[in-house]
């Protein structure tokens, strides 16, 4: 069965992207920490990137994270509503 992006609807279209970008947002947080940690096992010179890499990792996922919050406040009609 031959899916294309174009025939699904809105719901659907979303719901793929938002995984699509968990996704990928996991993967640049998992690549980060483990650069930090060959950087502090003395694998890979550390040029004062452990901490840096570590605090992106931090910051991307909770973004993430407060980003999921949101669309599921969206999907409440809880947003722009007092």
């Amino acid at each position: 069965m031959d899916i294309r992006w174009e025939t699904l609807d809105e719901t659907n279209q979303l719901a793929l992207a938002r995984a699509a970008l968990d996704r990928a947002i996991n993967i640049v947080a998992s690549r980060a920490e483990a650069l930090a940690d060959e950087m502090a096992q003395g694998t890979v010179a550390d040029q004062g990137g452990v901490d840096a890499l570590r605090l992106f990792a931090s910051l991307t996922r909770c973004a993430s994270e407060m980003r999921g919050a949101l669309f599921a406040q969206m999907s409440h009609g809880q947003v722009g509503h007092s």
